[in-house]
């Protein structure tokens, strides 16, 4: 539009002029009149022509990149991103996490406290020592039973007080590790009154959901933390282009906050239609960015390789109210041109792909003044 204001003031006195020039021609009896032109056509002078530099060329055949675009949105593999929350519950007794905050793989990110974990390192201690006696016990009728010396409901009950104080043990062994409880340290005597909750991967904290003293049950998210080390593109694919990818092709990301555009590869194509009737498609960055952010939207195209393509020079086509125009004619001396719709495919390299309608396949097709053309019609029809 902004073409279109700039060609119409200029091309205004150039068109009035030459409307002078075509009376005085026409009155001297040097050219025949001129049939009216129809709504979507421009008949010039040759001062015109000559003003607006007409220039005529034909569609020509060129190898362009076969282009599919999407959008989509930076991600993590579920291996980055770790959810935090308290194995057993209990009240925070110390964190000083913080937003954004970078941690190490291991560093302490909560401490808990609770009176039922004193109770589980008591009733280990418990279970540990009635362990050892029963199985000295089951062991003893073991040996009786050998001898026949006892009944075999003495050596069976045995066996089940071993073996059911045995598993106690066991699962108290797992509560334990589940809290990160060392158990060489209880048996030592030490009990604890905390436990101590490490991170399983060195990261970004994304999101915090406690403070001291809060009481945290088993499924409440405390911490997330995200390793950006590993971001990728998860782009969105219409159905209809599915069939053009394969692992391997280039992917060039513009990012909604940048400029630049960076370059991916097809690492995975999903097997899953969403209701929007769009196919998931996993791309791996060229160059890891560690200040990149999950979540960030971006727009890519994808080239799917070559092949032969309709062209004509960019200027050749001309964009008005979001439709796509170019200006045709049957005869270059007649200076009468007829503007047609067109669809309009990707722009490489200075040539635009188009598919002209049968019946303008073989004209003459203005490449250089489409705008000044366009503007002298639309100034004609006010």
């Amino acid at each position: 539009m902004k073409h279109l204001s700039i060609y119409s003031i200029v091309f205004l006195t150039v068109f009035s002029c030459s409307k002078n020039t075509d009376k005085n021609q026409l009155d001297g009896n040097s050219k025949p009149k001129r049939e009216n032109p129809t709504q979507n056509e421009v008949s010039l002078t040759d001062v015109q022509v000559k003003s607006i530099n007409i220039q005529l060329g034909k569609v020509e055949t060129r190898q362009m990149s076969n282009l599919v675009k999407a959008n989509g949105m930076l991600d993590v593999p579920p291996q980055n991103l770790v959810t935090i929350s308290a194995p057993l519950g209990g009240f925070v007794k110390y964190t000083e996490l913080l937003q954004g905050m970078k941690i190490k793989k291991g560093q302490i990110v909560v401490v808990m406290e609770h009176p039922d974990y004193i109770q589980i390192q008591q009733d280990y201690l418990d279970s540990k020592s009635q362990l050892d006696f029963l199985e000295l016990e089951y062991k003893r009728q073991q040996d009786l039973a050998t001898e026949n010396v006892n009944a075999i409901k003495a050596l069976q009950q045995s066996k089940s007080n071993y073996f059911s104080t045995k598993a106690k043990v066991e699962g108290l062994k797992a509560k334990l590790k589940l809290i990160n409880i060392n158990l060489a340290d209880i048996e030592a005597g030490n009990i604890k009154n905390t436990i101590s909750i490490p991170s399983p991967i060195a990261g970004f904290v994304t999101e915090v959901n406690i403070n001291i003293g809060m009481h945290v049950n088993p499924t409440e998210v405390m911490v997330k933390i995200v390793d950006t080390e590993h971001l990728h593109a998860e782009a969105q694919i219409f159905e209809k282009d599915i069939s053009k990818l394969v692992v391997g092709q280039t992917v060039r990301i513009r990012l909604s906050n940048e400029k630049k555009e960076r370059l991916a590869k097809v690492y995975l194509i999903g097997k899953a239609i969403t209701p929007e009737r769009t196919v998931r498609v996993h791309c791996h960055l060229d160059e890891e960015d560690p200040s990149l952010i999950p979540g960030l939207y971006f727009s890519a195209t994808i080239e799917t390789g070559e092949k032969s393509e309709t062209v004509l020079p960019d200027e050749a086509v001309v964009n008005f109210n979001g439709k796509y125009f170019v200006f045709v004619t049957n005869d270059a001396a007649s200076h009468r041109y007829e503007m047609i719709e067109i669809p309009k495919g990707i722009s490489e390299d200075g040539y635009t792909v188009v598919d002209l309608p049968e019946s303008a396949q073989h004209k003459s097709i203005v490449v250089s003044g489409t705008y000044a053309l366009l503007g002298i019609l639309k100034n004609k029809e006010d």
